[in-house]
């Protein structure tokens, strides 16, 4: 039971094997180094590997002889007797049926659609835990149900329903487009329940009335539970407080809800000094007017992220000379001496 079929791969095995690993990881390594979301580059990837996959079907097709190659890393319960085959848990989550294509963009759709925004609430990091979490709950859940099984499982799809219960489980109220009926934006709730509560009456005629599918519905239910349940306690201290309502992420980069999260917890300037009034000193003369505008019209966030940038630009450190920097924190933008923040933190 421990041995590795992939021992007696040749070298077209190898080579279609590692096409696959290459085309699934390089879209995924592209996002975390170029800081686009990670939920994207994990869409292409399955994607890209389904291309694989499905390639090698063709090459079959045309009498090639070629050992199956992937199937050390279906999810196989009875197997997993034998610790060689743990990963299983892991890696089946990233290969769909060759057969029917429908199963991978299903999953595509959602990790894209609803991880995108879900990404912006977590971010990279805590996202990343969360959707590992609802993959290996999808594992674990269909192994406990069907322990004896030899019959190999595979696909993305508990890792989707779980990215549904922990964005369910953390901003119910946001509103994102997707196409449930009509395409157009539906509060987080209804996407969720109904997908969860549609996968949950499946369940019961598959196993509770004795019926049959194909489909690991047990998984879906798994991904989604364990993610939901972990979410308050991945999602602590993130960009975003649970539950905020605040209209939900509206695209990339700095998005309107991003934006009105900053503005609740930017304090006012028109009630402060400026950095060189509370040093005693005169205001360069390049700087008073901006002073003047940020002091007054700095209560929007872009606002005063804009007066700012210019303030930056035009103006040095009244302490060393040093040019001065802008940073986005999430209570609201600010200057900084570029060679030593302890010269000009402001505001503070």
């Amino acid at each position: 039971m421990g041995q590795l079929y992939l021992t007696t791969f040749g070298p077209a095995e190898w080579t279609i094997l590692i096409l696959w690993i290459v085309a699934l990881t390089a879209p995924i390594v592209y996002s975390f180094r170029n800081k686009t979301p990670i939920a994207l580059g994990i869409s292409v990837g399955l994607l890209l590997g389904y291309i694989v996959q499905y390639a090698f079907v063709v090459l079959a097709s045309y009498g090639f002889e070629l050992r199956f190659v992937w199937f050390d890393f279906w999810l196989i319960p009875n197997r997993l007797d034998s610790a060689v085959h743990f990963p299983t848990l892991f890696t089946a989550g990233f290969l769909h049926s060759m057969s029917d294509v429908t199963h991978v963009l299903g999953n595509v759709l959602v990790i894209a659609l609803v991880g995108i925004p879900l990404e912006q609430r977590l971010g990279t990091k805590r996202f990343t835990i969360i959707y590992v979490a609802g993959l290996l709950g999808g594992s674990i859940a269909w192994v406990l149900f069907n322990s004896g099984s030899g019959t190999p499982s595979w696909g993305a799809s508990g890792a989707a329903y779980g990215l549904l219960g922990a964005y369910l489980s953390g901003w119910p109220r946001d509103e994102i487009p997707f196409p449930l009926i009509l395409i157009r934006p539906w509060p987080v709730t209804v996407i969720a329940l109904f997908y969860f509560g549609f996968e949950l009456i499946r369940t019961f005629n598959a196993v509770g009335l004795g019926g049959y599918s194909t489909v690991a519905h047990m998984a879906h239910v798994g991904g989604f539970v364990l993610a939901y349940t972990m979410l308050p306690f991945v999602a602590k201290g993130g960009p975003y407080p649970l539950g905020v309502v605040d209209g939900g992420p509206k695209g990339f980069g700095n998005s309107r809800a991003g934006f009105e999260q900053m503005k609740s917890s930017m304090v006012d300037l028109s009630v402060m000094d400026d950095p060189w009034t509370e040093l005693g000193l005169e205001i360069p003369k390049k700087l008073r007017e901006p002073l003047r505008k940020l002091k007054e019209g700095g209560d929007e966030a872009e606002t005063r992220i804009a007066w700012m940038e210019h303030i930056a630009e035009a103006g040095d450190c009244p302490v060393c000379l040093a040019p001065l920097g802008m940073v986005e924190r999430r209570t609201g933008p600010q200057l900084q001496c570029s060679k030593e923040p302890k010269h000009l933190s402001w505001p503070k």
